[in-house]
């Protein structure tokens, strides 16, 4: 007898398994009937036992039809003539003519290419629940890229640990608590938020909350979240106007547009090379003019160029450098100690 349980080989993703769903109920006319669906469908027949009970799987596929039914798509359901009001005889399937793209909704390569990086986001777990099933609708459809953007697909990793948990509070619109080092700060502080957007700028994620203690609007660091992100009990919160996640790129924009830091460096070194890509990055004299929005963290990349670079501006910058370096050289004297 099959094993209820697929091995981890077998597992298949929610996702993957409605897209499966979606999939099989629009390609056929007639319809499918229940057990035509457990028993072939990616991510039920993996658990279908064809001689004993399913009970587990058949509600599994009512709760998928909730689902399906929640992205906007219409599943019929078509009742046997010769078997009348027998539910294990009933036929499922999606009217096609009812799911079609309208003839005016067209595509064009850009935002096909747009829509295969944004799959690739989602293989990855950054997405939101709301853009999971947008994708999913998508993907139903017929959309699918045509043509590649420049040969490969840039894969975005989600490294910290706080982005999952804050994800699906954002989702569920729960109250989180977390424990926050601030710039330059000693200890960590307990911060109660309501989440209201998670942002990738610079290559760092953002989260755009409401703090409930301060009573304003902040933005944290997901890399300064020390330790689990833990959500409060009964508590939640409204939906916030739209355009949280522009507003917040945007006040991110803004800061490093108004931050700006001047560096001389060494001609023809590592640093000069890598200086001049910098996104913003001006030549001035013997240096560069950078723009920057978290301090700490510019401080932490200059430092690591060594003697190469050398901070001339602002001054707060330049002592942080300084302070970087100093405990190096401390760590090392140490050591041949």
């Amino acid at each position: 007898m099959p094993s209820s349980a697929p091995s981890n080989k077998d597992r298949v993703s929610v996702e993957e398994r409605l897209f499966s769903l979606v999939l099989a109920l629009l390609a056929t006319e007639s319809g499918l009937t229940k057990s035509e669906i457990l028993s072939t469908v990616q991510g039920y027949r993996q658990r279908y036992d064809r001689v004993g009970a399913n009970q587990a799987l058949e509600r599994q596929f009512e709760r998928d039809k909730d689902d399906v039914r929640d992205l906007g798509i219409p599943i019929e359901t078509l009742e046997s003539p010769d078997r009348p009001g027998d539910n294990q005889a009933l036929r499922y399937r999606i009217p096609k003519g009812l799911y079609d793209l309208p003839d005016d909704v067209t595509f064009t390569p850009e935002e096909s290419a747009l829509l295969a990086l944004a799959a690739t986001v989602w293989r990855e777990g950054s997405l939101s629940g709301e853009s999971r099933r947008a994708l999913t609708k998508l993907r139903s459809l017929g959309v699918e890229p045509r043509e590649p953007v420049i040969g490969y697909a840039p894969r975005l990793r989600v490294r910290d640990s706080a982005f999952e948990p804050l994800s699906q509070a954002l989702d569920r619109r729960q109250v989180v608590r977390f424990d926050y080092l601030r710039p330059g700060g000693s200890a960590p502080r307990r911060r109660t938020v309501a989440p209201w957007a998670v942002v990738l700028h610079e290559g760092r994620w953002h989260l755009y909350a409401w703090d409930r203690e301060l009573g304003a609007r902040r933005t944290f660091l997901l890399s300064r979240i020390v330790g689990d992100v833990s959500v409060v009990p009964g508590s939640t919160f409204d939906a916030p106007e739209p355009g949280m996640a522009e507003q917040a790129l945007a006040e991110l924009d803004a800061l490093w547009r108004d931050q700006v830091a001047s560096v001389e460096v060494e001609p023809g070194s590592d640093a000069a090379v890598r200086l001049a890509r910098r996104r913003g990055a001006t030549a001035d004299g013997t240096g560069y003019r950078l723009h920057y929005t978290d301090a700490e963290i510019v401080a932490d990349e200059i430092a690591a160029f060594g003697p190469e670079v050398r901070v001339t501006a602002p001054d707060t910058l330049a002592d942080g450098v300084r302070a970087r370096l100093a405990r190096v050289a401390a760590a090392h004297a140490e050591e041949d100690a």
